[in-house]
């Protein structure tokens, strides 16, 4: 993960985005850092999902980004979160169209492409 997108969570997120919330990060996979530690850590999220297609640190599924809405449902969680994802992807265009889907209306996204 680049430091810019360390630097930014940690200028730019509001607690109450995450306290209490159900939170899934879609490629999840620790590689040079990751957000997660941070947001469990301080910001107290009911539940957080990490999901990739490799298992590894911070995976708790291996499951494609294409299959999220339909592995979950449509409105699942508060908060999805996705960076240095789609140049990793097939069909970029599902794959944005699921994030959009599986978060409830009203949640966030917090979406990175280095």
């Amino acid at each position: 993960m680049h430091t810019t997108v360390i630097e930014f969570f940690i200028k730019n997120i509001k607690i109450s985005e995450f306290k209490g919330k159900r939170v899934l990060e879609v490629g999840s996979r620790y590689v040079n850092g990751s957000v997660r530690p941070l947001i469990e850590r301080f910001c107290s999220p009911k539940e957080y999902i990490g999901v990739d297609i490799e298992e590894g640190k911070f995976v708790d599924l291996v499951l494609p980004a294409e299959k999220i809405v339909e592995y979950f449902g449509p409105e699942s969680f508060d908060v999805v979160i996705s960076t240095e994802l789609l140049e990793h992807v097939k069909d970029w265009r599902c794959v944005i169209n699921n994030l959009k889907n599986v978060v409830r209306k009203g949640g966030y996204i917090y979406y990175n492409s280095l």
